[in-house]
Order: structure tokens, then C-alpha cells, then sequence
């Protein structure tokens, strides 16, 4: 199969919505999705950018693949990179697209100069851990992802 891996322009923020929005049905949390594409393009494109977005695309344009990435810095480390969402059309798996995005990502990283890679990954996606663990990668089994939601942030805000 032939397929480009490339920076994402506005225009491709549709597609890259569609392919969160399946992601989060492949992890049974379509319900959580909130953002807009309009959100995509003012948050990923503006003066201050907050993310950076690469895509695989097949030779008509179809995108069929992305991964979502930001920079943040780690009072040990320095420099790093956040993957947060690599995903792949159902129908594209197993041609070597997941492999050429998460390359990409991590090339982009060391270009970069960061001195860590991180992502998360759910204790049940066996495929995805396999992928990881394969390429080098390493399960941090000792920490515990901690969230604050919206309506969290709000109350604890109330009783300040």
C-alpha cells in the first residue's frame, strides 16, 4: 500500500476528529469526546499552537491514520513529548501504517532534542502493549495516571 506520512494542515482536521472519534469507540469511550474541529484547528494552528499532528494519507488523500503530539517538560528529565493518540483505520491495520506514524513521532522527538517519549496505553489494549513493548518502549506499572475532570476543577475552584 502506498501512503504519505505528513505534518497535518487545518484542512485535515475533519478526518483527524473522525479518527479520535473511532478511537474512542475502539476504547468503549465515545461518549467522552468533546472537542470540535474547530477546537482542532484553533488550538493546533493558532500564534501559540498547542499540539502537532501527523497523518498518513493514502495516494487519493484519504487520511486513514494520526498521531497527536505536544511537548512537555519534566522537572527530571527536561524536554519531552506527549503522544497522545496514535490511531490507525480499522481497515489499514497490519500494512505498516501504525510502525510509519510512530516513527515519525519518535524522529520528530529526537529532532527535538527531548529527552523522553511518553504515552498512555489501557491495561486491556494487548495489541498496543505488544506494539510498544516490541519497539523498546517500557510500561511504567508503578505510576497511576491522575485526572482532574472539568467538574472536579470546578468544585475544588468553589472551595478555594
Amino acid at each position: 500500500m502506498d501512503f504519505n506520512i505528513r505534518k497535518s494542515t487545518k484542512e485535515d482536521m475533519p478526518a483527524v476528529l473522525h479518527l479520535i472519534k473511532e478511537l474512542a469507540d475502539y476504547e468503549k469511550m465515545e461518549h467522552e469526546v468533546e472537542i470540535t474541529t474547530e477546537d482542532l484547528i484553533r488550538e493546533g494552528f493558532g500564534e501559540h499552537s498547542l499540539f502537532d499532528c501527523f497523518i498518513a494519507e493514502k495516494e487519493d488523500g484519504e487520511v486513514v491514520g494520526m498521531a497527536l503530539v505536544y511537548f512537555r517538560f519534566s522537572t527530571w528529565k527536561g524536554k519531552t513529548l506527549h503522544l497522545e493518540d496514535l490511531m490507525v483505520k480499522k481497515e489499514y491495520r497490519g500494512k505498516g501504517l501504525g510502525i510509519a506514524i510512530y516513527s515519525e513521532v519518535i524522529q520528530y522527538g529526537a529532532s527535538h532534542g527531548v529527552k523522553r517519549i511518553e504515552w498512555i496505553v489501557l491495561d486491556w489494549n494487548k495489541n498496543a502493549i505488544k506494539f510498544y513493548e516490541d519497539t523498546g518502549a517500557e510500561l511504567q506499572k508503578q505510576w497511576y495516571t491522575v485526572q482532574m475532570d472539568e467538574e472536579g476543577i470546578k468544585k475544588f475552584v468553589e472551595n478555594l
